[in-house]
């Protein structure tokens, strides 16, 4: 046998043993670590430290789960393990207490109170325009002298105004003076009648009386303390009987214009207490009451004008200022709040982040009913002592959306459909088909979408029956994956 012949027998042989060694091993691992996926035992279902594997993933697309490991068929990367002993519960994200207060995560407990809290809203200082006074001229006549005023004034009950010389008060002044000298009783007051119709003021027919003399000035004076809107009155001027001299609104009292959001209108009722807080007095809110609840919207902002009567015997209220109001609740019927900022609202859905023990959090899908102050009422997806995420809510759901877990509702295994309401909004028909309509719309306050004209599909052609470009209505749009899609076209008035 040549040296050639043996060098190959032997490395054959050594090629052998080296494969049944492998063999060998690779049983009895098999055997000792078998775990079962789908009815058979998959080897691939267990990590390089003996750990659990509930199934492997592609992070850029986490809802997509394998098997087996290996490369994502989506991003060319190493699929990753998803251990079972990372968390009990699949549908929860779970964070470790020190990061958890790194984000600023921030708690909230869920409550039940009587829903009718109070309403927060915006409004500026008015004049009470049933504090006014007008003041006329009686007769023709002449000014003789005006005083230092302009508008905008403020002055006082009483203060000067002018001074006018009315030539046919003389007249009737004299008449009643000669009547009076005859002793005759009857004459003398029918004399002095015809000074009241003549426009005379009672003071200054006493004063003739009195004095036995003729006045045939008079001074015009403010029937009340207030602002002088308008003065039309200057030195020369000719009057004519019942000409306007000035206008003086009192500010005894002033109006506050609130704006209330149209969601909150129904909370709002006339009689109710109101606070108002002033960014130009901080600290020194004033108390006032709900007067009156006005016929007509804000167009622009879809808010209800609510008029508030406020107190304002400093003066310092002036109109223009704006006020942070409270408008205070009555009470009503028990429901489940939360505060506003942990609501996720995503267009189609709202979540809230539930916070259960040794810090996991769990997405869970609520239906929301109206918001009242700082806080939105649950409908339905929550019970009352939950403890919720208040703050950093977004980074817990960002982190929960990249593991593939789905929001659902509270207490129950499996997802539930939550109806998802419309979003609406008032508008104007400007044209329409079975097809589609163009609305100029208000805000769709849901979606923070302001007033606009655009076209929006129909979700069926019998929507557009009966309608016609310029009609009034109540839209009702919802939010798919091609945009809104009209499903709701109520009339709400004739063509504007």
């Amino acid at each position: 046998m040549s040296r050639q012949t043996i060098k190959k027998t032997v490395l054959g042989l050594v090629v052998v043993l080296a494969l049944l060694a492998v063999g060998v091993a690779a049983g009895l691992w098999w055997g000792k670590n078998p775990v079962t996926a789908g009815g058979k035992d998959i080897s691939a279902n267990a990590g390089k430290d003996g750990r659990s594997v509930l199934y492997w993933y592609d992070p850029m697309v986490p809802t997509q789960k394998f098997d087996t490991p290996g490369k994502s068929p989506f991003m060319e990367m190493q699929l990753v393990p998803k251990y079972a002993d990372e968390g009990g519960d699949a549908a929860t994200v779970k964070i470790d207490p020190d990061v958890a207060q790194n984000l600023g995560v921030r708690l909230a407990v869920v409550t039940r109170a009587p829903f009718g809290a109070d309403v927060q809203a915006t409004g500026s200082v008015d004049f009470n325009e049933r504090d006014i006074a007008i003041v006329q001229a009686r007769s023709g006549g002449f000014v003789e002298r005006v005083a230092n005023l302009a508008p905008n004034d403020v002055v006082g009950a009483g203060a000067f105004i002018a001074e006018l010389l009315v030539p046919e008060w003389a007249a009737l002044q004299q008449e009643y003076l000669a009547l009076r000298a005859l002793g005759d009783a009857s004459l003398e007051g029918a004399a002095r009648e015809r000074m009241r119709l003549g426009g005379m003021p009672e003071r200054l027919i006493r004063e003739v009386a009195a004095s036995g003399k003729v006045r045939n000035r008079i001074s015009i004076t403010a029937p009340r303390s207030g602002v002088i809107q308008t003065l039309e009155v200057r030195p020369g001027m000719t009057l004519m009987a019942g000409q306007t001299l000035a206008r003086i609104n009192g500010i005894a009292t002033v109006w506050l214009d609130v704006a209330v959001p149209e969601a909150q209108a129904g909370s709002v009722r006339v009689g109710q207490t109101v606070k108002a807080d002033f960014p130009a007095y901080p600290g020194k809110p004033v108390q006032g009451r709900v007067t009156a609840l006005l016929p007509t919207l804000n167009d622009a902002a879809r808010a209800l004008r609510v008029r508030v009567e406020l107190p304002n015997q400093d003066g310092r209220l002036r109109p223009g200022l704006t006020a942070q109001v409270s408008i205070r609740g009555t009470g009503g019927e028990s429901a489940l709040r939360v505060p506003t900022e942990a609501v996720i609202r995503t267009g189609r859905r709202a979540l809230v982040i539930v916070a259960e023990a040794e810090g996991r959090y769990r997405p869970v899908e609520v239906i929301l009913g109206p918001e009242s102050g700082t806080g939105t009422v649950i409908v339905s997806g929550l019970d009352e002592g939950q403890k919720i995420v208040a703050s950093g809510q977004f980074l817990i759901d960002s982190e929960a959306s990249l593991q593939g877990i789905v929001a659902r509702t509270s207490g129950s295994a499996e997802a539930m459909p939550v109806p998802v309401a419309l979003h609406e909004a008032d508008a104007v028909i400007k044209d329409i088909s079975d097809a589609y309509v163009t609305l100029a719309h208000g805000p769709f306050k849901t979606l923070s979408m302001p007033g606009m004209t655009m076209e929006f599909p129909l979700a069926n052609p019998k929507l557009a029956k009966g309608l016609q470009a310029g009609d009034r209505v109540r839209v009702g749009a919802r939010e798919t994956d091609d945009g809104l899609v009209i499903e709701k076209l109520d009339r709400t008035g004739g063509a504007k």
